[in-house]
């Protein structure tokens, strides 16, 4: 199937339309109203410097349901002792800075490009992207963004400059996310690193019927802040 490349006001296709590789499209902007009816529909973008935006939608798709969660024992003895200080949206464009910055194995450069940071950053503007942040004394040391709509929550990325810094703030979030009633956080593509939280894949036709139906609930918008007295079950 050919992959369609877009004009300006074109609309994306469906994720069904996907080539082998869960290429969707090719081309178009970043606006916050394109990007929140690509993640509404199960697209994202991904792609490098120099490249037009491509749009994904693999098949599989890596998942977790927040009631799966699942913290290994030395994690745990590592959230009791409690670390850091974990926070939500307090500063969302370091965190993403920090992500893009973070050198990976297996990686030149990244594809959060300033592009890309410019337009998740007009997102949390909106109140649609999130920043989970691990945080010693008055140093970032970990943590994570990603982008919510109804009950979903759609991981971006993460980055740690300290142990565990950013497993610590997922696992934050995720049992914060379970009591606002979310039902299923999008992890996209399977690592090894997220099957070990419990994350699993589902087949895309799945994951589309349970996310088109999770995003019509209500979001929950603005900045976001954890329940008073919340710390993790573990």
């Amino acid at each position: 199937m050919p992959v369609r490349v877009l004009g300006p006001n074109a609309s994306l296709p469906a994720p069904e339309e996907a080539d082998a590789h869960g290429l969707v499209a090719i081309g178009g902007d970043l606006r916050p109203e394109r990007l929140l009816a690509a993640y509404a529909d199960g697209i994202f973008p991904w792609y490098e410097d120099g490249l037009p935006i491509l749009w994904h939608s693999p098949d599989p798709r890596m998942v977790l349901l927040p009631r799966e969660l699942h913290v290994g024992k030395s994690l745990r003895k590592c959230l009791r002792r409690e670390p850091y200080q974990i926070r939500l949206d307090t500063s969302f464009e370091r965190v993403i800075g920090a992500c893009a910055a973070i050198s990976r194995d297996g990686q030149n450069g990244t594809w959060i490009t300033r592009e890309m940071q410019s337009a998740y950053a007009r997102l949390h503007r909106h109140g649609y992207a999130h920043s989970v942040e691990a945080w010693r004394g008055d140093e970032l040391v970990g943590g994570l963004y990603g982008v919510s709509l109804g009950r979903v929550f759609c991981g971006e990325s993460m980055f740690a400059r300290t142990p565990d810094a950013s497993k610590v703030a997922f696992v934050w979030l995720v049992q914060q996310l379970e009591r606002w009633g979310v039902e299923l956080v999008d992890c996209q593509v399977h690592t090894d690193h997220l099957a070990r939280f419990g994350a699993r894949e589902w087949p895309r036709q799945r994951f589309l019927a349970t996310l088109r139906a999770l995003v019509q609930m209500p979001t929950r918008r603005g900045v976001w802040a954890f329940d008073p007295g919340f710390r993790p079950n573990v």
